[in-house]
């Protein structure tokens, strides 16, 4: 091992090898509903948003994945991954919040989160999220929670 050489994370550093890809890092925001939902179109035509995703119970995500054991609505705005988390999680709040109640009514019989990704090479960075954009959680009643990736 070249012990000149800098590692951005610790796996590659054991492994010996270090990507020439460029520090990058990406974020998203992505409302999730699922669970038993006989209509996924009224939950398009109520919130008036097109989703990323909308697939019944027993639908496959490729073909050789196993069948889905729930339906489920996911929605991203579309937002480049580039930008910080903020922008994605106001871009989300501006298209649902006049839906707020109606997302709320649908945690009797489903799953309702608000999936937050954060991707990168570098495992020595971080992000920061503005009180502001917690209003999304707080008036959704659910958790915040981020999902971590680091590459």
């Amino acid at each position: 091992m070249d012990k000149s050489k800098k590692f951005r994370t610790l796996r590659r550093f054991f492994r010996g090898d270090e990507s020439d890809e460029g520090t990058y890092f990406a974020y998203s925001a992505t409302l999730r509903i699922f669970g038993v939902l006989p209509d996924l179109q009224v939950i398009t035509d109520t919130l008036g948003v097109k989703p990323m995703r909308a697939l019944h119970k027993g639908d496959r995500l490729r073909p050789r994945s196993p069948p889905l054991t729930h339906d489920r609505w996911h929605y991203r705005p579309d937002v480049s991954e580039t930008e910080p988390l903020e922008v994605h999680i106001n871009a989300l709040w501006v298209a649902i919040k006049d839906h707020s109640d109606f997302i709320k009514n649908l945690k009797r019989r489903a799953t309702v989160d608000v999936f937050l990704g954060y991707r990168s090479i570098c495992e020595s960075a971080g992000f920061e999220v503005p009180h502001t954009c917690l209003k999304l959680f707080v008036e959704l009643e659910i958790p915040f929670e981020v999902s971590i990736i680091i590459a």
